[in-house]
């Protein structure tokens, strides 16, 4: 079940793949790459960063975040739970709190995808990190 929740991609983009800076996030496989080499991403640091994606820009409200990582009567520290994933997201895309390049945050209220976002479509799927 946890899988499914990764792949879904309902209101993405209609390509599959989304390139940011030297990164490429395929959401059908789940994965997020760097120069092609896949970077391991625990599934809520995914769901934040497709989150993100799906509306570059905008902010994305804490709340709509825990929405998404603990739908429908999860019992859980909602604010440490979210701070967490997003410091793990941050370390995978090599992100500086202080000199953010992709993710703004916005003091108690959310996150915004800063980056320039593009369809991507690279080719081959060697290595892993």
């Amino acid at each position: 079940m946890e899988e499914q929740k990764r792949t879904r991609s309902d209101t993405l983009p209609t390509s599959s793949r989304i390139r940011f800076g030297p990164y490429e996030l395929d959401l059908r496989s789940a994965e997020l790459r760097k120069d092609n080499i896949r970077i391991r991403l625990q599934d809520q640091p995914f769901l934040i960063l497709v989150a993100l994606l799906e509306r570059p820009g905008e902010v994305v409200l804490r709340e709509e975040i825990r929405n998404k990582l603990w739908p429908g009567g999860t019992v859980v520290e909602f604010d440490h739970g979210i701070n967490a994933a997003v410091k793990r997201l941050r370390d995978a895309l090599c992100e500086s709190v202080e000199k953010p390049r992709y993710i703004e945050t916005l003091a108690r209220k959310g996150y915004r995808f800063i980056g320039t976002v593009e369809a991507g479509s690279s080719e081959g799927t060697e290595g892993s990190v």
